[in-house]
């Protein structure tokens, strides 16, 4: 028999609050009847000796607090889950908005995933191919990996993410046994209809799943995204033994969410009114990345997230950073100079990189002429500084060789088309092309074994 609880104390917001409902559970899902004949359904999100607090899906416009009837359900948020996943646009809490039906399902779980036992973990290695020569050569993506892309308002990352999800791939494998799971929060109508049209035309559908939740719609939706879209992940992987990638974008409209629904409870704000909580519900997220032993499959993320005045500390990337294994960053003034990717190879790193390049992994030389690429990119800073004081006619033979490296570099290795994919060995014969405008004894960080196979001098 089910049991509705008539009335409610209040709604505010996509909130609705109850007076104390015995036997009520954090996260267990809520039917919710609004008066008007209509059904809508929500979690608990809160509960305390006064009050149960209910985030509502569809939101709680038109409804009235006398006027409602809840039953609660006894079960967490969950997400019906087979391989049928695969080629199906679902919005943020995973209902499919495709026209093409229910998704067939061979299991369901709970959205929020389970801990990963740390000692049932795999050493993430072995790289995931991106096809772009700033991301494979200088901060390369390993399996398993979680390495988010900072960004600002406005920048070209929706372009970036479309680029990703096309030309992905692993390593060791043309493909098979990889897709992409890709979810977007908060985003307006058009970007949505670009994410769904480039996947169309790059005939990358078949091996997408992708989670879309719009700017109109409620924002408790925004909250289970993510979620959806990692337990997508985590079936695909550990269940059907696949590589997944997934691209989250934008963290920044998670977070904001997360802000406004901590205001409604009436919960003290910590840095710029986020709830104290944020870097641990973040690291819930990240965490859910990784390879398992016993099982083929890996979860590797890219989250995306926009920087608010381009702040780097601000709390969302401060505590992206700490939790995760490094972070590419896009720099406004290559984006202004018409670079694209505008990747920072100053700013950005990849923590795992070391453990998946070199012999055996993409090829020999990778180790040493990115770490020597890195070294020429600081001696470029230094040389446009000392120009900026006293000129570029009067620096030295050496720094004028560094300027026109860091020319060079920006405009035949970090650019490239946003429908150009390079392979790895297109993309370190470029950077040798490069680096080989310095003279050889300038090299410091390259053996001379490496530097008499692939020095173009």
């Amino acid at each position: 028999m089910v049991v509705y609880y008539k009335g409610a104390k209040s709604i505010a917001g996509p909130l609705l609050i109850l007076k104390r409902i015995p036997g009520a559970a954090y996260d267990e899902v809520v039917s919710i009847r609004d008066g008007s004949g209509g059904e809508r359904h929500g979690r608990v999100t809160a509960l305390d000796e006064e009050r149960t607090v209910i985030e509502v899906f569809e939101g709680t416009g038109g409804m009235a607090p006398e006027r409602t009837k809840t039953s609660f359900t006894g079960l967490p948020a969950s997400l019906p889950l087979s391989r049928s996943l695969l080629g199906r646009t679902m919005n943020g809490a995973g209902t499919p908005v495709d026209g093409l039906g229910a998704i067939p399902a061979d299991g369901v779980r709970d959205i929020n995933g389970e801990p990963i036992n740390p000692v049932s973990r795999t050493y993430p290695q072995n790289c995931i191919v991106t096809g772009i020569s700033s991301i494979d050569v200088l901060m390369t993506l390993i399996r398993g990996q979680k390495l988010p892309i900072f960004s600002g308002s406005g920048m070209s990352h929706n372009e970036l993410a479309v680029q990703i999800a096309r030309q992905a791939r692993i390593k060791d494998d043309d493909g098979a046994g990889f897709c992409i799971v890709f979810a977007a929060m908060g985003i307006k109508r058009d970007v949505a209809d670009y994410f769904r049209r480039s996947f169309e035309e790059a005939g990358v559908v078949g091996r997408t799943v992708t989670f879309l939740n719009l700017s109109s719609d409620p924002i408790v939706e925004r909250i289970l995204t993510p979620r959806c879209a990692l337990t997508a992940a985590e079936y695909l992987a550990y269940e059907e033994n696949m590589h997944v990638l997934v691209i989250m974008t934008d963290m920044t409209s998670y977070a904001e969410a997360l802000r406004e629904i901590s205001s409604l409870k009436g919960e003290i704000p910590g840095r710029k009114g986020f709830p104290g909580y944020l870097y641990s519900d973040l690291a819930s997220l990240y965490e859910r990345a990784g390879i398992v032993k016993g099982s083929a499959g890996s979860v590797t993320q890219l989250p995306i997230l926009t920087m608010p005045g381009d702040d780097i500390t601000h709390p969302i990337p401060d505590l992206t950073a700490y939790i995760t294994e490094g972070q590419i960053v896009l720099d406004r003034a290559l984006e202004t100079a018409g670079v694209y990717p505008p990747c920072s190879a100053l700013m950005s790193l990849s923590r795992l990189m070391k453990d998946g390049i070199g012999e055996g992994y993409t090829r020999e030389d990778h180790a040493a002429i990115s770490a020597q690429a890195f070294a020429c990119c600081a001696k470029v800073a230094e040389a446009k500084s000392l120009a900026s004081v006293i000129g570029e006619e009067e620096l030295s033979d050496q720094d004028k060789k560094y300027l026109e490296f860091g020319r060079q570099f920006e405009r035949r290795f970090l650019t490239q088309g946003t429908d150009e994919r390079r392979s790895i060995e297109e993309s370190l014969d470029i950077l040798w092309d490069v680096v080989s405008i310095l003279p050889r004894e300038s090299l410091s960080r390259i053996e001379d074994k490496i530097l008499d196979k692939y020095y173009r001098g």
